[in-house]
């Protein structure tokens, strides 16, 4: 197990996934609906490189066609780790201005997405769709007034937190599997098992009612763990760790296909926007795999050309592999225009013709435009995070990179022309660097104090002899 410091602040996302029955109602006809059907799918720690439409030697037949029949979205950036990101999207907002912008949550800690923040999912349930939630959370478990039948979702299934095991469905040894606010034990794999819950909701779904189901997999992330015969497609490769990785995203390509097929037999394809993302990059360090222990393992993900990876904040951390699919309504190729998770909020309302909720004020613009007919993005700022000890930004081209412990440090990098960040141009254009500082200082100053350094406060009044902070240098980015 990795040290009570490192799994304090470094937690992986791995939430769970929910799959089993659903209850609502069939129809076997599908009559015309104004509002598309969105199937938003999440993969954990997918490396941008470890699909077979990156080059990858993956096997992932139905993310390709997918991809190859829809936009694929080549500037998409989440946050850093699972929870933030997650927040992100069902926000519009970013994490610094509710406290979420440090870590994930840990099953130990009692804070949860903050309550007043209005949810993806209350907007568009309260716009007649069904809401169903078929994976992992992550966003709090402590409270039930966190939890997602709580936040609007109609139907839930899988787990809350962020780590669990694939055949065993525990943390720690505690079950870590519900459905609608009530665990469920049953045997079977976790992919496998979310597959079969969202094939089963479509399958009872009541097609004159728009649908948003999102589907959260927990795969690829650790521990790294599939079913016999997915290894077995994998013989060739020597290293069992990315044997084992390799075979949990086929296998998730699978269960997605099954998704896209059970929409295809109840008539609601053509009327279906899908959207598939990694919730952070790959994880390129055991630092960053959560109370995991990957010490002595080669870390299988591959992030392509972009520097590092899951919670660092180099373009491998936060710049993932993203496509949308609608057919007739999204024009293939590749959209390369930077946009942010926090943009899916009023994407989607705009792609629903819903108007977004009256609540606190979105990060998020719409790029609705920009996915469907490759319309230049709106977006000219991208904010990697906030925090009180590191940040980053980019405007226009130029990223900059901050890290305020002593002694301190800037990187600038002009992604547009290096965006594998290669070279740091911040002693040449201090002009620069002084422009966007002032853009992070501002924003700093809007930003909540974050719940997981709040609790690391208190757990060490609690057992002071026990450190809450993981090694500096591996959390700050050190290391290339």
């Amino acid at each position: 197990m990795l040290s009570t410091s490192r799994a304090a602040f470094f937690l992986s996302c791995i939430v769970g996934l929910f799959g089993a029955t659903a209850s609502l109602s069939a129809e076997t006809t599908a009559p015309g609906i104004q509002k598309p059907n969105i199937l938003y799918i999440i993969s954990d720690d997918l490396g941008w490189k470890d699909v077979g439409f990156h080059g990858s030697d993956i096997k992932t037949p139905n993310l390709d066609r997918l991809a190859a029949a829809g936009a694929e979205l080549n500037q998409f950036y989440t946050q850093p780790l699972c929870t933030p990101s997650r927040a992100a999207l069902m926000t519009g907002r970013y994490p610094f201005r509710y406290g979420l912008q440090t870590g994930v949550i840990l099953g130990r800690h009692t804070y949860g997405l903050a309550t007043d923040e209005v949810l993806l999912s209350q907007a568009l349930k309260e716009n007649g769709y069904k809401t169903a939630i078929v994976g992992k959370w992550h966003l709090g478990h402590a409270d039930r007034k966190y939890w997602p039948n709580q936040r609007g979702f109609d139907y839930q299934y899988g787990p809350l937190l962020g780590e669990i095991d694939y055949f065993t469905h525990e943390e720690h040894g505690v079950l870590d599997w519900y459905r609608n606010n009530k665990k469920v034990h049953e045997p079977g794999y976790v992919t496998e098992l979310l597959g079969k819950d969202a094939v089963n909701l479509i399958e009872h779904h009541n097609v004159s009612q728009p649908l948003f189901l999102y589907l959260a997999f927990t795969a690829p992330h650790a521990p790294y763990q599939a079913p016999q015969k997915y290894l077995d497609m994998y013989k060739n490769i020597e290293d069992p760790t990315r044997r084992a990785y390799a075979a949990m995203i086929t296998c998730m390509d699978d269960e997605i296909g099954k998704v896209v097929q059970a929409l295809q037999t109840r008539g609601m394809r053509d009327n279906t926007l899908i959207v598939f993302q990694s919730d952070n990059g790959g994880n390129r360090s055991a630092m960053f795999a959560g109370e995991v222990d990957v010490s002595k393992l080669k870390l299988p993900s591959d992030n392509g050309p972009y520097r590092n990876g899951k919670g660092t904040l180099y373009e491998g951390g936060t710049r993932v592999v993203a496509f949308a699919n609608w057919p007739g309504h999204i024009k293939p190729g590749t959209v390369d225009q930077p946009m942010h998770m926090v943009d899916m909020f009023p994407t989607l309302m705009a792609a629903a013709d819903i108007t977004p909720p009256k609540t606190k004020d979105l990060d998020g613009t719409n790029v609705w435009p920009s996915i469907s007919e490759g319309e230049e993005s709106p977006r000219n700022e991208v904010v990697y995070n906030i925090e009180p000890f590191r940040a980053a930004i980019r405007i226009g081209d130029w990223k900059l990179i901050w890290r305020t412990p002593l002694p301190s440090a800037r990187e600038l990098y002009n992604v547009a022309k290096d965006p594998s960040e290669k070279e740091d141009l911040a002693k040449k254009y201090p002009e620069k660097v002084a422009e966007l500082q002032a853009r992070i200082e501002e924003l700093a100053a809007q930003s909540a104090k974050p719940f997981f350094l709040l609790e690391s406060v208190r757990e060490s009044k609690s057992a002071p002899s026990t450190p809450v902070l993981p090694n500096e240098d591996a959390y700050f980015d050190a290391a290339p």
